[in-house]
């Protein structure tokens, strides 16, 4: 068995795409939290440029707590290439509403303290930034039942809703985080009637709930998990719905598309996604980067 340390820096940049192409969401503001001790972060100029270096010359930057949102705003006014999107993300809509619970599988939960401000100040304070015209999204916003238990599934509920109310009167696109929760994110959107433009980030179903999305005029973004080996059903997604709901995104710095797991992810790496895409679609790359560009700038608006 070999005992080569395994490799914790940046991966190789791909090859260039030919057709440039739209990060769909993206956290640049987290990327430090994930180095390698004594290693710094790259500066937002340095990200852009290797980003555009290999086909990616726009993105959507998503801050979803507090902190991330108005440095999100700040950026997206900075650099043309960015725009922003803003949101309490619904475990963090569980500390501000205060909760404190054992999950459904008997773990306690992350040891986070409870937030000062309470969760109807805090998306108030989200909705007074999503009114800057550089934000082009209300989101990540959803429902995570990964470790909730039923009061967190509640504040998550109304954190959601009141997201979606936003995004219709400000008729922004909406961006939804979905994990371990497809039903309930569906009865969500069905009782409360979903935003023109409702995108599912990281899109983590199987085939059959692509087509219950993509029939009802939905969006879904797909990152890294798609090239990792074990997710023939993610891939069968991929497969299922039209191209021009369609969109990628590396959700950097987390979920780096294989071969570098483990590894810092950010917006330079999305080629691998791309090409997946098309592998799994049987198409070639140029027309999915077009497609996923064309879609972009009909959801988003021009940088």
């Amino acid at each position: 068995m070999s005992t080569r340390p395994r490799e914790r820096g940046w991966p190789p940049a791909p090859g260039p795409l030919r057709v440039a192409v739209v990060d769909n969401h993206t956290h640049l503001d987290a990327i430090a939290g994930v180095l390698p001790a004594g290693e710094a972060a790259p500066s937002v100029a340095d990200e852009l440029a290797r980003a555009a270096a290999v086909g990616v010359d726009a993105l959507v930057q998503i801050g979803c707590d507090l902190d991330a949102a108005p440095w999100s705003v700040d950026v997206a006014r900075a650099h043309r290439a960015v725009v922003a999107g803003v949101a309490i993300h619904p475990n963090e809509a569980v500390l501000h509403a205060g909760v404190r619970e054992v999950a459904p599988d008997g773990l306690e939960p992350d040891p986070q303290p409870r937030h000062e401000v309470g969760l109807d100040e805090a998306i108030a304070r989200i909705a007074d930034l999503a009114r800057d015209a550089r934000v082009r999204v209300v989101g990540e916003t959803g429902l995570d039942f990964f470790r909730a238990g039923d009061a967190g599934r509640a504040a998550q509920r109304e954190s959601f809703r009141a997201h979606i109310a936003l995004a219709k009167e400000l008729g922004l696109p909406l961006q939804i985080h979905d994990r371990d929760a497809h039903q309930d994110v569906l009865d969500v959107l069905d009782a409360d009637g979903a935003p023109d433009v409702t995108v599912f980030h990281c899109f983590s179903g199987d085939a059959a709930f692509a087509r219950v999305c993509a029939e009802r005029g939905w969006y879904l973004s797909f990152a890294g998990p798609v090239t990792f080996r074990a997710n023939d059903a993610l891939r069968d997604a991929v497969a299922s719905v039209p191209l021009r709901q369609i969109l990628v995104e590396t959700d950097a710095p987390f979920l780096t598309p294989h071969p570098y797991r483990g590894r810092p992810n950010a917006p330079y790496l999305l080629p691998h996604t791309v090409r997946m895409i098309a592998q799994v679609r049987r198409e070639e790359a140029d027309d999915v980067a077009a497609a996923v560009a064309a879609t972009s700038a009909r959801l988003y608006g021009p940088w």
